[in-house]
């Protein structure tokens, strides 16, 4: 079990050479050897950090939830159905929504790795009828979705483009300009705020982080709008 913290003062200085090692080894040996250190260095703060961050949401009115518990991602890789059998991920991860539960539409996620360190919110990877419904929206109220992404180049925020197809989807036919059209060939539609390293290390994070989510607040709640047909039991 990780060490419990009261407040979050950065993640541990070894948290991301440990992840250094542990993709050279790649061993459950090596791992339970140095449990410890991944215990204190990354998953403690981790659960810290969640919890600052939800007090921190709580006292802006946010509407972001999260916990140690349920926010943060195992460090096992399921392998039951993949070709590359690692047995551990080498990054640290953990999500926050409305209701504090991982499957719920409209996160805010952080992500900690040596390879870069970020901080994302928006609609990832949504269910086909999700999709065709958040894309609709678009469709339907062009000037409200122009609002929306108005709102977050003011803070600097636009559209991660990885998540795009080649080809625009069938929701887009018949559609002329190229910003409608490039939403909608989004398959995840989320923005992305780059942490710098050294910031992870220390308290300062949590503020940076609520400013994000305060940032992609207009987002979030465009597609909370558009989703809400599909869940009548949010009132």
């Amino acid at each position: 079990m990780s060490r419990p913290a009261t407040s979050f003062n950065g993640f541990g200085d070894k948290a991301l050479p440990f992840f250094r090692a542990l993709d050279f080894h790649q061993d459950r040996a090596w791992f339970q050897e140095n449990r410890e250190l991944y215990e204190t260095h990354v998953l403690g703060p981790l659960g810290a950090f969640i919890t600052a961050l939800n007090d921190a949401c709580v006292a802006k009115d946010l509407p972001m939830r999260g916990s140690p518990k349920g926010s943060i991602f195992r460090i096992h890789r399921d392998v039951r159905f993949a070709k590359d059998k690692r047995p551990f991920k080498t990054h640290a991860g953990a999500v926050m929504t409305r209701s504090g539960t991982k499957s719920d539409p409209g996160l805010f996620y952080i992500h900690i790795a040596p390879e870069g360190c970020f901080a994302a919110a928006g609609f990832y990877d949504l269910e086909p009828r999700q999709l065709a419904v958040f894309r609709h929206a678009i469709v339907d109220s062009p000037e409200k979705f122009r609002a929306m992404n108005a709102k977050l180049a003011e803070t600097g925020l636009s559209f991660d483009p990885q998540w795009s197809l080649k080809r625009p989807p069938r929701e887009a036919a018949g559609i002329d300009d190229a910003d409608l059209v490039a939403a909608l060939k989004l398959k995840s539609v989320v923005v992305r705020h780059v942490l710098a390293e050294a910031a992870i290390y220390k308290s300062g994070l949590v503020a940076e982080c609520t400013a994000f989510i305060e940032a992609a607040l207009p987002l979030l709640d465009f597609g909370w709008a558009a989703l809400a047909e599909l869940e009548p039991e949010r009132g």
